[in-house]
């Protein structure tokens, strides 16, 4: 577990890797932000990751989200949603999110809908897409994404800003990065399903953000990079 001095350190090397991934990729380094996931990580150890620049903090469950608000209410940063929501779960996680980027189906899709329509609010959202057809993994096929993103643009009260995915766990480089190449261009085709720009690429996380920024990220997911590994459960 990283001490707080780590934290620090740990996330300005991170942001050099970015930049230096952008550079390679003939990108601005300012393309690609770094969302940190903190999932099991402690609000104290969070804060001292938003007091060193952080702005971007990703939950991926619900009861951890209520658990850090009082800690980190008041904070420079905005909360994402990244895990899999279950629909009854949707009315905790608003009180807390911006931005939900596992959107994986109309049903999660109406349900926020109806929820933001009685707190006469809107949502941005991402769809998240199953690019490497794991099992383990949440998200829509490949053949379903654009269908779906039609069906969630649809919905009035959720604004739509882009895919999300999960890599291929893979040590081939070439099948993870092509795993991200699937998304960004399921993004270029959804964009022009619907008329509209996408911007947002949420993919890539610790061990594989070079290959993510290469094929077109503008959001990687870092946490143990950051807060060193997650202890294991028993």
């Amino acid at each position: 577990m990283a001490a707080d001095a780590d934290i620090r350190a740990n996330l300005a090397a991170v942001r050099e890797r970015v930049d230096a991934a952008c550079a390679a990729a003939g990108r601005a380094p300012g393309e690609v932000e770094v969302l940190l996931a903190t999932k099991t990580q402690p609000a104290d150890r969070i804060a001292v990751a938003i007091a060193a620049g952080a702005r971007l903090i990703g939950e991926n469950r619900v009861q951890e989200l209520a658990a850090k608000d009082a800690e980190l209410s008041g904070l420079p940063c905005e909360r994402h949603f990244i895990g899999h929501l279950q629909s009854n779960k949707v009315n905790q996680v608003l009180r807390y999110v911006s931005c939900v980027q596992s959107v994986d189906g109309v049903e999660l899709a109406d349900r926020l809908q109806r929820r933001l329509e009685a707190q006469d609010r809107t949502l941005a959202v991402l769809v998240q897409v199953n690019t490497s057809g794991e099992a383990s993994k949440s998200g829509v096929a490949p053949d379903d994404a654009i269908a779906v993103v039609k069906e969630v643009a649809a919905r009035d009260r959720l604004r739509v800003r882009g895919l999300m995915t999960v890599g291929l766990q893979s040590p081939d480089d070439a099948l993870v990065r092509a795993s991200y190449r699937d998304l960004r261009v399921l993004r270029d085709r959804a964009a022009d399903a619907v008329g509209a720009a996408l911007p947002v690429l949420s993919m890539g996380m610790s061990g594989d953000l070079e290959a993510a920024v290469a094929e077109g990220a503008t959001l990687v997911r870092v946490g143990s990079a950051v807060f060193g590994a997650r202890p294991r459960t028993a």
